[in-house]
C-alpha cells in the first residue's frame, strides 16, 4: 500500500511539474515536439484524477499541514483557471497562467521536488 501511494504523488509531482513549465508546455502541448505525447487536458485530468485522492486522504500520503494548505489554495485556483480555459496556444502568455506556473513552481517546493531529468 505504501509503494503505491508513493507511486501516487511521485506521478502526481511529475504532473504538477509540467503544469510549471512553460518551455515544456510550448514544445509538448503546443508544437507536439516529443519524444513526450502529452497534452493540457491529461494535465488536467491527471492533477484532479490524483489530486482529489490526496487532499482528501492527505495525511495517509504524509503531507504536512503546510504541503496539504498549498497544493489545496493551488489547486482551487487551477480548477478554475482549468474550467475556463482549455486551448494552451490562447493562454499561455498571460499573466493568469503566469501566476498558475509560479503557484505550481510553490507547491513542487514545498514538496522539494526535483524533476528527473
Amino acid at each position: 500500500m505504501e509503494l503505491n501511494r508513493q507511486h501516487v504523488m511521485n506521478a502526481f509531482l511529475k504532473n504538477l511539474w509540467r503544469i510549471s513549465d512553460k518551455d515544456y508546455q510550448k514544445r509538448v502541448w503546443i508544437e507536439a515536439r516529443g519524444p513526450e505525447c502529452h497534452d493540457f487536458d491529461e494535465a488536467v485530468c491527471d492533477f484532479f484524477g490524483d489530486g482529489e485522492g490526496i487532499l482528501e486522504h492527505y495525511q495517509e500520503f504524509g503531507l504536512s499541514i503546510e504541503q496539504y494548505q498549498t497544493l489545496k489554495v493551488f489547486s482551487d485556483k487551477f480548477d478554475t483557471f482549468s474550467r475556463a480555459n482549455d486551448l494552451p496556444r490562447l493562454f499561455i502568455d498571460t499573466s493568469e497562467w503566469d501566476e498558475i506556473t509560479k503557484m505550481a513552481k510553490e507547491v513542487l517546493k514545498v514538496f522539494n521536488y526535483q524533476p528527473k531529468k
